[in-house]
């Protein structure tokens, strides 16, 4: 049985899954979460209450956060007026902190240098594969920070993902995940309008799909949303909100940077249209329905 204790801080769609897959391989987790249902049936399943961040820390070999956005995790991680039981706090010199949230890669690097101020290293480790990867445990593990820190708690890593790849210093991790999500909203802007397309031409959604699917045009999107999108099941596995966010992330970036994403530009929109329209808590695979505004029909399968 593995001997490490776990801290995990962010126990939402994403993250409870991942600690509940640990607590089935043997580890200690402490969790804590804003809201209390989570860490209530994170105990029922055999882990412990850490009541505080700090508190989470203080139990803990090394922490684990997966939390919405750059403002939170640089709150929680290092506290300000809202937060007075950071974890910092309750970390001790040595230990390594994993950010599974996707966050600003300039953020990252302010993160990881006040706590390597305190010798603690952090690495970014942002996940892909929505709820189904987090359950399954096949999540794509992208990870910066120092490559020996990642050696020691790949164990971890290992069993929440199926692919977990060291992408660079502090700050890659979250590079390739914006690079993942730019082309995540392609795939999902770009089979809805062929799903409204379709429709619109009188042809069978279902039938677009099978065809479609094994050739040149086959994703990820298309055989794991496109089957629920035709049926107007938008059931979230990943909030469009977050998927605006992290858009937003990825522009940010590509103008700091200069680098041109006139595709991811137009999606970034699309997706505000999303939150505009009360949408944000529907599956990101629901710009379907912001191009079916457009086009003023919906693109249902037949019963």
């Amino acid at each position: 049985m593995p001997e490490k204790t776990v801290g995990f801080v962010g126990l939402g769609i994403m993250g409870l899954p991942m600690a509940k897959n640990l607590l089935e391989e043997g580890y200690s987790v402490v969790g804590h979460n804003r809201s209390e249902e989570p860490v209530e049936e994170l105990v029922e399943s055999g882990g412990e209450n850490g009541e505080s961040p700090a508190g989470v820390a203080e139990e803990s070999d090394v922490v684990l956060m997966c939390l919405p956005d750059s403002p939170d995790v640089k709150r929680i991680a290092l506290g300000d007026e809202d937060e007075d039981s950071p974890i910092i706090d309750g970390l001790s010199d040595g230990m390594v902190v994993i950010d599974h949230s996707t966050i600003s890669p300039v953020v990252t690097k302010e993160i990881a240098g006040e706590l390597e101020e305190q010798g603690v290293e952090l690495l970014d480790a942002p996940i892909s594969g929505g709820e189904e990867g987090a359950i399954e445990g096949t999540l794509s593990i992208m990870v910066g920070g120092n490559e020996g820190a990642l050696d020691e708690h790949r164990d971890l890593l290992d069993v929440m993902g199926e692919t977990v790849t060291h992408c660079g210093p502090s700050g890659a991790g979250q590079t390739a995940k914006a690079a993942n999500q730019i082309v995540v909203a392609a795939q999902m802007v770009g089979v809805s309008e062929a799903l409204v397309f379709a429709s619109q031409a009188g042809a069978d959604g279902e039938s677009v799909v099978e065809a479609i699917s094994g050739g040149a045009a086959g994703c990820w999107t298309l055989d794991n949303r496109a089957p629920n999108m035709i049926q107007g099941d938008f059931d979230p596995g990943f909030f469009a909100e977050y998927q605006y966010k992290d858009l937003r992330i990825a522009t940010d970036a590509g103008e700091a940077f200069g680098a041109p994403m006139p595709q991811t530009e137009l999606a970034h929109e699309l997706y505000k249209s999303m939150i505009g329209n009360d949408m944000g808590r529907d599956d990101n695979s629901g710009i379907m329905q912001v191009i079916e505004l457009l086009a003023g029909e919906t693109a249902r399968a037949e019963e």
